[in-house]
């Protein structure tokens, strides 16, 4: 229904539309429904309304700013090479100056002249071209550039970079570069989930390779689907952004958030779980990413895409998630949003507990870690700000205080998540945030605004500007 209510807006809305979603770093169907909850929520304002940006956009225009931040893009040769064409413009509405390396396989899908036309400037191809060489040349590619984004990353790309290849004018120049590098990765299903293509991530995430995406969906190929499609240049655009956002107000900060639910297994078909979608503590992670923060994100099992510019480690229980959390550290701040079993089975039974006439099996629990207790007690390593999540049915300012106390963290964000109030798998949020000072009771509104303001509250704090 939203992808039919987008065909059906006139060009007009459908700009403001891009223009809004792009701010916020989603999809247009993403943000026609956030658009159409908000309408729901409060009927004093017109739902046409909410069309229009609430400022005015960054960019309006494709030009890109005379000391706007300079990326160097280079394309590999994936039938993703595409949508390189369209990041050039998203880019390039940010106020980037870009430049363009293809691979000799990227030439195959795109052209030269035609990633030239884009950016305005010759697409460069060759590590041996002589007039290259001598008016730019590989080196001077890799340092006139304040980011490089590979978009696509094929597997064979992912491969020479890891193992420091520089046979090719791309790879030459990504050996060559002390700058940001921020990679797209885009191939067939089985070659993301391929073991070497894992080890070779694993290198370049080490050496400080942010990654963005990849996603789930269908494949060029007819009849293949799976996790391995490029992010959308939307998605890149945004965490290129959050890269290079320099002088945010949480850049140089680093910033763990938990999100999801954690699963606890009983048997190999059955487990321990709860309703979190992991929508809140997701974009948690994105507004810090925004304000410039490095972040870690430790997510619980979700359905949700990951974060843009964030670094995620996927887990499945509370034991996991704790492991995780403690290899992260240290940070400045850690925001606990993930909601995780208190408890999980004794034992594990190795096969499927069948049902037996009569006979109900007997459960045995056992308590789970405390992470954010965990953390916050910590006497050596602890960040300067522990932000821990109290969802409760009754008494929430009440039991949100004492869970501050117990728990020895600073802040906790307190809602209520009973059945009537929909927050659970929910856009919207209503929360109070609890401090040594007092509380403080927000108005209802769309996750990604409780986000944005509880990362201004954070870097305010880590600023030593708010206590």
């Amino acid at each position: 229904m939203a992808s039919l209510t987008v065909r059906q807006l006139d060009d007009t809305l459908k700009k403001l539309l891009r223009l809004r979603a792009a701010r916020h770093g989603r999809s247009m169907e993403d943000e026609v429904r956030v658009i159409l909850r908000e309408a729901a929520a409060e009927t004093d304002h017109g739902a046409a309304d909410r069309f229009a940006p609430s400022a005015a956009p960054k960019h309006k225009t494709a030009t890109p700013s005379e000391d706007g931040p300079r990326i160097l893009l280079i394309i590999g040769g994936g039938i993703a090479a595409y949508k390189s064409l369209d990041l050039i413009r998203r880019l390039q509405e940010r106020g980037a100056r870009l430049r363009c390396i293809l691979t000799p396989a990227a030439q195959h899908f795109v052209t030269p002249l035609a990633v030239g036309a884009l950016t305005g400037e010759r697409a460069f191809i060759d590590l041996f071209d002589p007039q290259s060489e001598f008016d730019v040349g590989h080196i001077r590619l890799a340092r006139d550039a304040d980011l490089i984004v590979v978009a696509p990353a094929t597997a064979d790309l992912l491969a020479k970079m890891a193992g420091g290849h520089a046979d090719d004018l791309a790879t030459a120049v990504l050996l060559a570069t002390d700058q940001p590098i921020l990679i797209a990765p885009a191939m067939n299903p089985r070659m993301w989930a391929a073991k070497a293509t894992a080890r070779n991530l694993a290198q370049l995430t080490a050496d400080g390779v942010r990654v963005v995406g990849p996603n789930a969906g269908e494949m060029a190929e007819p009849g293949e689907a799976g996790l391995g499609r490029m992010a959308e240049p939307l998605e890149i655009a945004a965490a290129a952004e959050s890269i290079l956002r320099r002088g945010a107000a949480l850049a140089g900060k680093r910033i763990i958030v938990t999100s999801g639910p954690t699963h606890e297994p009983i048997d190999p078909v059955r487990y321990i779980a709860n309703r979190s979608s992991g929508k809140q503590g997701h974009a948690i992670a994105a507004a810090a990413a925004a304000a410039g923060a490095d972040v870690v994100v430790v997510s619980g099992p979700v359905n949700l895409p990951d974060p843009p510019g964030v670094d995620v480690v996927k887990v499945e229980t509370a034991r996991q998630m704790f492991d995780a959390v403690e290899a992260a550290l240290p940070a400045d701040a850690a925001v606990f949003a993930a909601a995780v079993a208190d408890w999980r089975s004794e034992s594990e039974s190795a096969s499927k507990i069948k049902k037996q006439p009569e006979r109900t099996p007997t459960l045995k629990l056992t308590e789970n870690p405390d992470i954010l207790s965990s953390v916050a007690h910590r006497t050596s390593g602890r960040p300067r700000l522990v932000v821990g999540f109290a969802a409760e049915t009754d008494d929430v300012i009440a039991n949100a205080r004492a869970k501050r106390m117990k728990k020895g963290c600073d802040w906790i964000v307190a809602n209520d998540v009973s059945a009537e109030s929909g927050v659970m798998g929910g856009d919207m949020n209503t929360v109070h945030l609890v401090t040594a000072s007092g509380v403080e009771s927000w108005p209802p509104q769309a996750k990604d605004q409780v986000a944005r303001r509880l990362i201004e509250c954070i870097a305010a704090t880590l600023d030593g500007t708010k206590r």
